[in-house]
């Protein structure tokens, strides 16, 4: 049957459960497993589509269009486990679908409680995440939060539940806990972590593996024994955590502590000998590299590092392949919109990039940005937005439609480039009603993006409500606009990607290409880009 590993956090919350999730899931996968992993949310929204950037980060969308939480990306990152709808739950989620239920009459007039309802929908999820014919080795689930959160009483309820239905020979319970360093005392600090394994077992849950994130620093032969005295855990599974560059360097360190061997004996499993020479390989040629290229990525959510986290991280892939360092400079284009002259904030950078958005603040920052890349012959990539974006810039400032815009920013715009979805129209609710999820794009050849790709056909992830306007197709066509990735709608078809004559490299996508990019596997969009800005780069100095 399937084993399970449960990943929680205590003391504080970002202390990376989805990247020891997903270190966890690379290491078991190295060693020839199949696994799925989860991620448990206990705020209340029933999914991150409509919350803001700055509040939660980035929202990450699956092929089948769910909008989760941006580890769902550490995961898909990391290893090759199959995302979905199942990969994601909040507990706006839970409690919606138990309400539905008591709304149907299905609870036959009883009392709907925390337990057993909203726990019993709980561990259904996690059942369902491995209701296969065909099931997974592993499955791990992470609980977003910490212990001790209100919110999150009921997941880990849920699990003490689900412990005891499945066997406790069943389930292995990873702990991920800060260990601060006290500068004034020049030592590190157990205690915060003997409180937070404390609270735990409160709840009567004993961790099996305590990860402990310890910043700088490494855990001294006495601490890591004082940690499994004073919280129940052998001492080879008090795994040290210390901060380390490269992020894909992580699941390495991971594996010399020996993290997958001691979760392989504590579920009872036997496994073939790992082989991490691929990713080991990548990590080396990532530190090797001597080559940097500067890329002016044109934003408006900049303040917040996870804003664009996949973005930023398919960058590095792309950096890579390319055997470069890639310095991402976000330039916040409401700055750029008080600028008389772009090329101030633009001119020392190699490539230019627009990524997604909503609304019209920094709208126009980014049409100069645009403008800039494409007069001035500097690649250019936009992603959703900024394929938008360019469209826009193209029509003001090469087809002559001054008053060119998107509905999005100008409702009532005489010549509506980009406009609002068929389908959008009439939509009230904001939450999981955009275009989400994968589509089919057929390529032209001949293009950068056939280039790219090396195909006729792909699939990418979208999520927006706008598109382009194919009442202006062939004006813009005139104007040195090429589709070279398009989707039909039966009725007509949508431009997926643009492109532009004359010019290096100039290249827009409607969809999302950041969220299929991995280490291993750079998204071919990126990876070209980049390394036209590298050619770019190499041929102005």
């Amino acid at each position: 049957m399937t084993k399970y590993v449960f990943t929680t956090g205590g003391v504080v919350s970002s202390i990376g459960k989805g990247i020891v999730s997903a270190s966890l899931g690379m290491l078991l996968e190295s060693r020839g497993l199949r696994i799925a992993m989860m991620k448990m949310d206990p705020y209340i929204n029933v999914d991150p589509g409509t919350m803001n950037p700055y509040e939660h980060g980035e929202v990450f969308v699956t092929d089948d269009g769910a909008e989760t939480d941006l580890d769902l990306g550490h995961y898909e990152r990391f290893t090759s486990a199959k995302l979905s709808q199942k990969s994601n739950a909040t507990s706006g989620a839970v409690y919606n679908t138990v309400i539905q239920k008591e709304r149907r009459g299905e609870f036959l007039g009883k009392t709907v409680q925390v337990i057993p309802h909203i726990t019993d929908e709980i561990k259904s999820r996690i059942r369902s995440l491995t209701a296969e014919e065909d099931p997974v080795d592993v499955a791990i689930i992470e609980i977003g939060g910490t212990v001790g959160d209100i919110e999150s009483q009921p997941f880990l309820e849920a699990l003490r539940q689900f412990r005891l239905d499945v066997g406790p020979q069943n389930c292995c319970f990873v702990h991920v806990t800060l260990v601060p360093y006290i500068e004034a005392a020049g030592e590190l600090k157990t205690k915060p972590t003997q409180h937070s394994v404390r609270a735990l077992r409160d709840i009567g849950l004993q961790p099996d593996i305590i990860v402990c994130r310890t910043g700088k620093q490494r855990l001294a032969k006495e601490q890591r024994q004082k940690i499994a005295l004073f919280c129940n855990v052998v001492n080879d599974a008090i795994i040290n955590a210390e901060d380390i560059s490269p992020l894909y360097a992580i699941p390495l360190n991971f594996k010399r502590q020996g993290l997958d061997d001691i979760a392989l004996r504590i579920l009872g499993i036997s496994a073939q000998e790992s082989d991490v020479s691929e990713w080991t390989a990548m990590v080396d040629r990532m530190q090797a590299a001597t080559k940097t290229v500067r890329i002016a990525a044109v934003g408006k959510y900049i303040d917040h590092d996870d804003a664009y986290k996949s973005i930023n991280e398919a960058f590095v892939h792309a950096g890579i392949h390319n055997d470069c360092k890639v310095e991402q400079v976000w330039v916040d284009s409401e700055k750029l919109e008080k600028m008389e002259d772009v090329s101030e904030a633009l001119q020392e950078f190699d490539g230019i990039l627009v990524g997604p958005g909503f609304g019209a603040r920094g709208g126009e920052g980014k049409i100069a940005a645009v403008r800039y890349a494409r007069e001035n012959k500097v690649p250019y990539f936009g992603i959703c937005l900024g394929m938008q974006i360019a469209v826009i810039e193209l029509a003001r400032h090469k087809a002559g439609l001054k008053d060119a815009a998107s509905t999005e920013f100008v409702p009532d715009t005489p010549q509506p480039v980009i406009s609002l979805l068929s389908e959008q129209r009439g939509v009230q609710d904001m939450g999981g009603t955009m275009r989400l999820g994968q589509y089919r794009c057929d390529l032209q050849p001949n293009t950068r993006a056939h280039a790219a790709y090396g195909t006729d056909m792909i699939y990418e992830r979208h999520r927006h409500r706008y598109e382009f306007n194919n009442e202006y197709l062939d004006l813009l066509l005139k104007a040195g606009m090429i589709v070279s990735g398009t989707h039909s709608k039966g009725d007509h078809d949508l431009v997926e990607i643009m492109e532009l004559e004359d010019h290096p490299w100039f290249c827009a996508g409607q969809f999302h290409p950041e969220f299929k990019s991995k280490p291993l596997h750079p998204q071919p969009l990126f990876r070209d880009f980049v390394g036209a800005a590298l050619d770019y780069s190499e041929k102005r100095d």
